[in-house]
């Protein structure tokens, strides 16, 4: 295993399968990436109220959204990086809303499962530094996230 991985369900709605899963696929997506042995992360899966206080306080929007990540390995303004401990990377915490999963599995026309998997990709590559601010920075993501989720076996139906 190259991360340690931290899930955690607060709407106990995650069956243990599905929790597998997202394991799975964020070690997938590490070994694509080329992630450090250990390194660390955490996935919270919340409710819809939750996600909008966390956007609310964090990023001053109040509304839900469907995945925030926070990226810990980034240096913040005033803080020292501490050199000579050789300790895993901790990457950072990825939330998301079961709500807006399965509401957007629907509107996309896939399993919820896909959904899940694509908003755990899309916040692991947001604490890797990926990022859609522009459209070349977008393409790239994108590109990246649907590469790992086909690979991985978590196609969109073709049918679309």
């Amino acid at each position: 295993m190259l991360l340690t991985i931290d899930l955690i369900d607060e709407t106990n709605e995650i069956s243990e399968e599905q929790l597998k899963t997202v394991e799975d696929l964020l070690q997938f997506a590490a070994a694509e990436e080329r992630i450090a042995q250990g390194s660390e992360l955490s996935v919270t899966f919340v409710s819809n109220e939750r996600i909008q206080e966390i956007n609310r306080e964090y990023r001053d929007k109040d509304q839900p959204t469907d995945v925030i990540s926070f990226a810990l390995e980034e240096m913040g303004e005033g803080e020292i990086e501490i050199v000579g401990l050789e300790q895993p990377p901790m990457l950072g915490d990825i939330i998301i809303s079961i709500p807006r999963a399965h509401e957007q599995a629907i509107e996309y026309g896939h399993s919820f499962m896909r959904e899940l998997g694509f908003l755990a990709v899309h916040g692991f590559l947001h604490l890797l530094g990926y990022d859609h601010m522009n459209d070349e920075d977008e393409k790239v993501m994108f590109t990246k996230q649907k590469d790992i989720l086909d690979r991985y076996g978590l196609k969109r139906p073709t049918n679309l």
